[in-house]
């Protein structure tokens, strides 16, 4: 029987050390991220939420945040409605029929995106979008979960801008005990794992374009 050699066994011990660390380190930023996901959207008596923005930017992925945005809108806390990721076949008279608001009401304000498919593609068309207007301020409209990587996307694609979430909070996505339910376990580990994606090219974007890499 042939033995391993004693330093392929030590570097596969610390291989092995290295990885639980890999894995308990993943855990407890898992438990954090989840830890920190907005359980309410803000007070309506808030002063965040009574802050006027130059737009109230929705991210397509569910008809609440459409619906959302919608009552900000009626509200004026903003004069302008972008909804970033639309379908091309949609139109805003389409995209108002799944909210009670009818078109008559808010259509003249309603601008829709079709450019973007993804998060870093939501963020891109709204700040092409919003240079064009010249418009320095927005609240983002996006589920709870997804909220903390749309920001990072948004402030790294629009560094000037004031942007102020306003996360929608599913009701079929049970955030207050997520490890109970395998639904939302699922969609929490999946939107870590793409925030941890998304911080690490955010890392190699800002190494890339600091100074003494060129």
């Amino acid at each position: 029987m042939i033995r391993p050699a004693p330093g392929l066994i030590r570097w596969l011990r610390r291989l092995a050390g290295l990885g639980g660390v890999g894995v308990l380190v993943w855990l407890g930023g898992l438990v954090w991220f989840a830890g920190t996901i907005p359980r309410d959207p803000p007070a309506a008596d808030s002063a965040e939420a009574q802050r006027h923005t130059d737009a109230i930017v929705v991210l397509t992925g569910g008809s609440e945040r459409l619906t959302v945005g919608l009552a900000l809108l009626a509200a004026g806390r903003a004069n302008k409605l972008f909804v970033s990721g639309v379908y091309h076949s949609v139109d805003v008279r389409a995209l108002l029929r799944i909210t009670p608001q009818k078109p008559a009401e808010a259509g003249c304000c309603i601008v829709l995106g079709y450019a973007a498919d993804n998060t870093v593609g939501n963020a891109a068309e709204t700040a092409a979008w919003m240079r064009a207007e010249h418009f320095t301020s927005l609240r983002l409209v996006t589920a709870n979960y997804h909220l903390r990587r749309s920001l990072l996307e948004f402030r790294r694609a629009l560094p000037e801008a004031e942007i102020i979430p306003y996360p929608v909070v599913p009701a079929n996505v049970r955030v207050a005990d997520w490890w109970r339910w395998r639904h939302t376990t699922g969609l929490i580990v999946t939107e870590y794992n793409k925030y941890l994606v998304a911080l690490g090219r955010r890392l190699v974007l800002t190494v890339g374009a600091s100074p003494e890499s060129s």
